[in-house]
């Protein structure tokens, strides 16, 4: 496929939304004259019955003449048996039988019926459109002293751009200078603003709310946030449900069994009547047969269950919840594990320093110094804790030979002195027994030169809300929710009190992590999920090797939006929750279609095929149904918080 430039992208996607408005005023402008023609030629006595049909021809071709084309075209590429083949052959042989009013009747309402559909698409599309207006449109370089205007896409890697108050942010960078007051509704759903000054990073999607900010360029266009984010959820219509997979498979198998069905039943019954000596009444059976395939039209199920699940994708992503498919939608309503990592998950991820031990010959400042010029070329936020907790600039140039030991902790040489700090482990694998500070917290450990310096105690705090989320995920049906951390059994054990979690597995390298989901998975039934949930930055693998894989907080992070089936964009703990009330939400919505929607056909089909209900009852069967099955998941788009 040929790639368009970002301009030619934002001018066909605007095209599209006017063709489809103009599209459904088409169709509206038709139906209103073809109901005019038809509801004065039913009042109208004509006794010519050529001139009575040449008349209603009017209106049927008025309103139907789309729907015999795509018939037509159908036949001729091989693809006959559809939706447009049963209303053409339905209508055409009502009309030749003389049932003028019927046949008209019957394109009419299948008009009605998908003018309202096209409708209900482009409502549930209102979500996934304010989330487009997240596309950036221009960004801002200054040349030569003044400011000019380009495409994001043609803006390298490390330029300087300037953003307005009011404008959007069209590419992830550093703030240079200024400050501003950013809405990140679009992205998070929520309202609360963020604001940033010189050396914060920047989201694109962001909109700039007050002051001027000069941006340094940290990616590409088609590598930023708002890029992924675009492509997440234009993509997310190819990974299909099972419900969705099934109904195509129905009615591939389906509609042609209908229209041979019928067409045994407009010819089998007089035929038998013709041996048997009776008068065989060929119009009543063929009224019959038109009667059925009126009736046995899939249009309730094709589109009401598609429908559902974008209308669930859509309300989800309106909240900041980013589903990459509908398969991921349906999983998620069966999940009854849900396995979390504790530090940026139901913790804040803020650690502080809230108690400190140093060892014979050492001062308390120097185990800090250590130990925070050990950690800084580290990004961990124990790391960012001990560089606060010293408080003053570190000199890179005192620290050399940086070793981080996943799982385990750093070495480094610091002012030509070895310097280890990190876990217990750290100091069993250099042969040191340390002694712990009391209290609720991670220990760091320090060794200068292989002698024990002392211990650091560093405390986590839980997320506001975090408790209560976990208690909605359990009324929501989840049976066991376990925690996996790295921290010492302890503080696992304190934190999993404090939330009410099942169980806490603690002590835990990012390795052991997938072990501990491995045994899990073997544990739960088959038809169970287990959902992971993680901060998407070192979760990765935990995230790939789950069922269901969920990203929190994800907002700017690459890894959370390639690893996670689902995307939350902020670390609000309650949205784990949401994403699964909407999920269950849309597959009821889904199940209710499928149920409603088979049992009313089925029943009208057995009363059509012996006469008691005639083409009236069909369109109701038909149209009625589904213009109430796309009510209903219209349904799906209202998301309101538990």
């Amino acid at each position: 496929m040929l790639e368009c430039s970002y301009k030619d992208k934002s001018k066909m996607n605007t095209l599209g939304v006017g063709q489809m408005t103009r599209k459904q005023k088409k169709v509206f402008i038709r139906i209103l004259i073809a109901a005019v023609l038809v509801l004065g030629l039913m009042f109208v006595p004509i006794e010519n019955p050529w001139l009575r049909l040449a008349l209603f021809m009017v209106p049927y071709l008025v309103i139907g003449y789309d729907i015999l084309r795509k018939a037509f075209l159908g036949v001729i590429h091989g693809e006959v048996f559809d939706e447009n083949f049963l209303m053409a052959v339905a209508t055409v042989g009502a009309i030749l039988l003389g049932e003028y009013t019927e046949g008209v009747a019957v394109m009419l309402f299948y008009q009605i019926g998908e003018l309202f559909q096209s409708y209900a698409v482009g409502k549930s599309r209102g979500n996934i459109a304010k989330l487009m207006d997240i596309r950036p449109d221009y960004a801002n370089i200054e040349v030569d002293g003044r400011i000019e205007q380009v495409d994001p896409d043609e803006v390298e890697i490390g330029t300087l751009i300037t953003v307005m108050p009011g404008e959007k942010v069209p590419i992830d960078g550093t703030v240079e200078e200024g400050e501003a007051s950013l809405n990140t509704s679009a992205l998070t759903g929520e309202s609360l603003p963020r604001q940033v000054g010189a050396g914060d990073q920047v989201i694109s999607g962001s909109v700039n709310m007050s002051g001027v900010l000069k941006l340094r360029t940290t990616k590409e266009f088609g590598e930023s946030t708002v890029s992924k984010i675009l492509e997440l959820v234009e993509n997310s219509s190819m990974k299909k449900s099972r419900s969705e997979n099934f109904i195509t498979r129905f009615a591939r198998y389906y509609t042609p069994a209908v229209c041979y069905g019928a067409l045994a039943l407009a010819l089998l019954p007089p035929v038998f009547c013709l041996i048997f000596g009776y008068e065989p009444h060929w119009s009543m059976w063929v009224t019959r047969a038109l009667t059925t395939l009126v009736i046995s039209c899939p249009c309730a199920l094709v589109i009401s269950i598609p429908l559902s699940f974008f209308g669930g994708i859509g309300g989800a992503s309106a909240k900041g919840i980013l589903v990459k498919g509908s398969n991921y939608l349906e999983a998620l309503s069966e999940t009854k594990y849900v396995v979390c990592d504790k530090t940026g998950t139901l913790t804040k991820g803020v650690f502080e320093v809230t108690a400190k031990k140093a060892a014979s010959g050492f001062s308390e400042e120097q185990l800090i110094e250590y130990a925070a010029c050990a950690e800084s070329f580290s990004s961990h936020p124990i790391s960012r804790s001990l560089r606060e907790a010293y408080g003053k600039e570190i000199d890179t140039n005192r620290v050399k030979d940086v070793e981080e030991i996943s799982g385990h902790g750093v070495r480094a040489c610091v002012d030509g002195r070895q310097v280890a700090a990190g876990n217990r482990r750290l100091m069993e694998r250099l042969q040191i027994t340390p002694e712990e500070v009391s209290g609720i917290g991670t220990q760091v450990y320090v060794a200068v030169d292989g002698v024990y310096a002392g211990c650091i105690l560093i405390s986590d705090v839980v997320k506001p809300g975090a408790k209560e989320a976990l208690a909605a995920l359990k009324k929501a049906g989840v049976r066991s929710i376990v925690m996996l951390t790295g921290d010492a059994k302890s503080v696992a054990d304190a934190v999993a009190a404090e939330l009410g979690v099942d169980e806490a597995r603690s002590e835990l390298l990012p390795a052991d992590k997938v072990c501990e989901v491995e045994k899990l998975l073997a544990a739960k039934g088959k038809k169970e999920k287990l959902a992971f949930v993680g901060d998407g930055i070192n979760d990765a693998p935990v995230l790939s090797r789950a069922d269901l894989g969920i990203a929190m907080g994800a907002l700017g992070s690459d890894a959370a939006i390639e690893a996670a089936d689902i995307v939350l964009m902020d670390d609000d703990p309650a949205k784990i929750a949401l994403a699964m009330q909407i999920s269950r939400k849309t597959l009821r919505i889904v199940h209710e279609n499928i149920v409603f929607a088979l049992a009313v056909k089925l029943l009208c089909l057995a009363l059509g095929a012996v006469g008691v209900v005639g083409m009236w009852w069909a369109i109701f069967a038909d149209v009625g149904v589904m213009i109430l099955a796309v009510i209903n998941a219209t349904r799906a788009l209202a998301v309101r918080r538990i």
